[in-house]
């Protein structure tokens, strides 16, 4: 195996959480009372409990770096996921960003930014 890193994010509800990563093709590979793991191939995200999170002070977040992020995005879209500028869950459209990256932006239900990133 290869060198790698997993985000480690913040879950109120680890049902909840799997289900709202499940509408975006991820499958649980791992949960317990203290940690759950989901799979979307090469894309694995960790979460630990966190039943008092607020999500509206979370600053917990996530890049997922992607090969072909609009298709991606269109997942987000199709599961329910609508853009708008407040509210969770929610996405903010691809665009370039001054880094030469197209971008888009996914909060969760538990207030974690998820970058959106097209891979170069």
């Amino acid at each position: 195996m290869a060198d790698h890193a997993t985000p480690n994010l913040p879950a109120r509800d680890f049902e909840a959480t799997s289900r709202f990563y499940g509408a975006l093709g991820f499958t649980e590979s791992w949960r317990d009372l203290s940690w759950m793991i989901l799979r979307r191939g090469a894309l694995t995200l960790e979460f630990f409990p966190y039943p008092d999170l607020d999500p509206a002070t979370s600053s917990f977040g996530s890049c997922l770096r992607l090969d072909d992020m609009p298709a991606f995005y269109a997942i987000c879209v199709a599961a329910g996921i609508t853009e708008q500028p407040k509210g969770k869950p929610r996405l903010n459209p691809p665009r370039r960003e001054p880094s030469g990256l197209d971008i888009a932006y996914m909060i969760d239900p538990d207030g974690s930014l998820i970058r959106l990133i097209q891979n170069p």
